[in-house]
This record gives C-alpha cells, sequence and structure tokens, in this order.
C-alpha cells in the first residue's frame, strides 16, 4: 500500500478553466489495471507552444518527437500515458509514437506537427500504442475544460499525490490565468529535471517569446531540484498559451524581452517553482524536505554546483532522514566539487543556528540545538564558501528506507 507523502496537500488547488483547452483522461491498462493512466488535452487553433527536454542521451521516442517538432511552434493536441515510458525501445517505439500523432491527427482534424506526446513509467518494454489509439476517439468527445486535475492524475508512477498550481497575470493590464501539472517522485536531477510538467495559460504570446520566459521559469526551478541525483530519459516541460485572452484585449507579445510580459514571467516563476517543490516534497520515501542555499562563491554555476554536490550526497541526505546533525558530511561535500571555497572561512547554518564559522565549529553551537532543529519537517542549511558574492538555491528531500522499498520493487 502506497505511504502518501507527509507534504501532501490537505486540499487541491481550485483550478481556474483556461479558455481554448480541454481534458480528459482515462484507464487505458497502459501497465496496470483500474489505474489512470491516459490523458489527453485538447487546444484551440492558435495555440503556441513552447518546451524544455531531458539533455539524456538516451532520451525516449516522445521526447524526440517533441525535440522535432517544437520548431513548429504550434500545438493542437497533448497525448500522456504513465506506466510506460517506452524509452530505449528503439524503432518499435519510434513507430508507437507515430501510430499515435497519426490516430491523434485524425481525431482532432490538425497535422501530426500539432500534436505533442509524452510517457513515464517503465523504461525497456514496448508501448502498444493500440491501447492509447482505441482510447482517443472517446477521450476526444467527452474533453471538458475543467478536467485538469483528472489529466493530473493520469500522469502520476510513484507519486502519492497529484501535483497542480495555479496563478493568475497581468499583461497590458489585461488578466490572464496559468495553470500547471507536473509529475515525478523519482529519477529527479538536472538537465531538465521534472519528470513530465505541463503548463496552460490563456495569454496571447508566440512561441519564441513563450520559449523565452519557460526557460527563466525552469532555470530556477525545475532545473534547482533534486531527489536521488538522476537524470531521466523522458523529461519533459511544456508550456502551451491558448491566446483566447487577446479577445478581451490582451495584447498578443512577439518578443520575450517586451516589458508588458513582466508581470507574466513573476506569475509563470512562481508556479513553476511551487510545482518543483512539490516534486520534491513528494520524494519517493522522503520525510524532509531540504533547502541549500551556497552563498559567498565565485560564480552562479559555482554557487550551484556546490548546493548540488551538499543536495546529492546520500552521507548528507541520510543522516537527514536519521535526524543527525552531521555537519562534517556537508564540508565533505563542498570540498569535493572542485570549486573555489575559503577552508578557513566556511560558514554553515541550520536554519538560523550558527553550526560553524572561521573553518571550525562556532563558539556557540551546541550539538543538542542541531539535533532538535533536525527533527523538523522542513530543513534549511546554509553554506557561505568565503570567496565571492554569487549564490544558489536548490531543493532536495531526505534518503529513506522508503526509497529503497519503492525502487526495489518498481516493476512488481
Amino acid at each position: 500500500m502506497t505511504t502518501i507523502s507527509p507534504f501532501a496537500p490537505k486540499s487541491l488547488p481550485r483550478l481556474k478553466v483556461i479558455d481554448g483547452v480541454r481534458f480528459a483522461a482515462c484507464e487505458a491498462g497502459i501497465r496496470y489495471a483500474n489505474r489512470t493512466d491516459l490523458m489527453l488535452a485538447l487546444f484551440e487553433p492558435g495555440t503556441s507552444v513552447a518546451g524544455i527536454l531531458t539533455q539524456s542521451k538516451t532520451a525516449s521516442a516522445p521526447v524526440e518527437w517533441c525535440r522535432a517538432h517544437l520548431p513548429h511552434g504550434m500545438a493542437r493536441a497533448l497525448v500522456v500515458n504513465s506506466g510506460n515510458a517506452n524509452a530505449f525501445t528503439g524503432k518499435r517505439g519510434r513507430e508507437t509514437v507515430g501510430l499515435t500523432v497519426e490516430a491523434t491527427a485524425q481525431v482532432v482534424g490538425c497535422l501530426t506537427a500539432d500534436v505533442y506526446v509524452a510517457s513515464t513509467g517503465v523504461i525497456g518494454e514496448p508501448l502498444d500504442a493500440g491501447k492509447i489509439i482505441a482510447r482517443l476517439g472517446e477521450l476526444a468527445e467527452r474533453a471538458t475544460p475543467d478536467a485538469c486535475e483528472s489529466a493530473a492524475r493520469a500522469i502520476m508512477t510513484t507519486d502519492t499525490y497529484p501535483k497542480v498550481a495555479t496563478r493568475s497575470a497581468e499583461i497590458g493590464g489585461v488578466r490572464v490565468t496559468i495553470n500547471g501539472i507536473a509529475k515525478g517522485a523519482g529519477m529527479i536531477a538536472p538537465d531538465m529535471a521534472t519528470l513530465l510538467g505541463f503548463l496552460f495559460t490563456d495569454a496571447a504570446i508566440e512561441p519564441q517569446a513563450l520559449h523565452s520566459v519557460l526557460a527563466d521559469a525552469a532555470e530556477a526551478s525545475f532545473n534547482a531540484i533534486t531527489i536521488d541525483g538522476d537524470t531521466s530519459t523522458s523529461d519533459t516541460l511544456l508550456l502551451f498559451a491558448t491566446g483566447a485572452a487577446a479577445s478581451r484585449g490582451s495584447p498578443r507579445i512577439v518578443k520575450g524581452d517586451d516589458p508588458r510580459l513582466a508581470n507574466f514571467r513573476a506569475a509563470l516563476a512562481d508556479l513553476a517553482r511551487d510545482l518543483a517543490q512539490q516534486i520534491v516534497k513528494d520524494g519517493e520515501g522522503a520525510s524532509k524536505f531540504v533547502t541549500v542555499t551556497v552563498t559567498g562563491a565565485e560564480t552562479k554555476e559555482a554557487a550551484r554546483k556546490i548546493a548540488f554536490s551538499i543536495a546529492n550526497s546520500p552521507l548528507v541526505k541520510t543522516a537527514i532522514a536519521g535526524e543527525d546533525p552531521n555537519w562534517g558530511r556537508i564540508v565533505m561535500a563542498v570540498g569535493k566539487t572542485g570549486e573555489a571555497a575559503d577552508r578557513d572561512r566556511l560558514a554553515i547554518k541550520f536554519g538560523d543556528i550558527e553550526v560553524a564559522k572561521h573553518g571550525a565549529v562556532a563558539p556557540s553551537y551546541r550539538e543538542a540545538l542541531g539535533a532538535a532543529y533536525m527533527k523538523q519537517p522542513e530543513i534549511v542549511i546554509g553554506v557561505d564558501v568565503g570567496v565571492g558574492q554569487a549564490s544558489a538555491t536548490v531543493w532536495t528531500c531526505d534518503l529513506t528506507h522508503g526509497y529503497i522499498a519503492i525502487n526495489a520493487d518498481y516493476r512488481s
């Protein structure tokens, strides 16, 4: 029986309907019986799309399809299944994507280039396109604007709750809405680090500008999280803009540096950060949510590398799981990166508790203080490496016996 994450929300946020997009989901029997595992999103003509995809050299067939067609910049449909990643499936995997896309285009009445696909689940097993194709007509017929939450549930694998978020923004004085759904609980590390994320807005933004705002939002959210240091073959983040707000007087944005995008950029970044943190909080077996902030680095890249070294260290993560304030492991994780750090100026904090200072244990630190702090569900680790002004923040979780149990039994 799946143990629900201790960070699962008591209720999901109410998502506003976005004009120009409809959703439907069903049980297609992709891998398991009695599980919602297939979703279809339909977009009105004129919908723009932008995306960021995994940098894995063993990317899945759906990722390859999206990468090839994102330059087209327009979308009419999105098909996503869970249970099978359609990754490392060779020619057959590509054929499955082709058959799915062709069938979807026929149902919707659009170009195959307007159809986007994503899959998540077990790697290396063939995906039966027939199970998807058989349900497309039914899904298209009953798709409704208010079924976004059902779509979020359809993309879950080891997730213990659906990740959804919503924000509003103004462009040219007109209110627009942004909704997002995401999934991910394991195999999470940057490059792009959400297994699947789909964002929707009624803003009128052209593809090039849409990519600009998405890339900026992802850099400080989905690319700033890690659960286990493993980059998925299937990571896909797509942002769809229906343009429906133009009918209410919202201007159509062509360039990413248009100042009228400022409020939208901020709202999108906040939504992306919300979803990314939800993914970490639902990390496989997680009992602690951990924020790691590194300051005093030579460059932002260096700060980021050091932060991820701490966040990905099995020794640090297991100490946190055991509620052990073993700050020596943080010193180790800083030093092994090869990035500049002044040992005699190194400072470490747990929350507001000064643990290390000037390269040694802080005079005011007491082990009992650190041990008491580690019992909290949310942990903040601050490290100043004393060589510059750059900083970076990443989010992670602890590494528990639950993570081992889930992944030892993943294909059962």
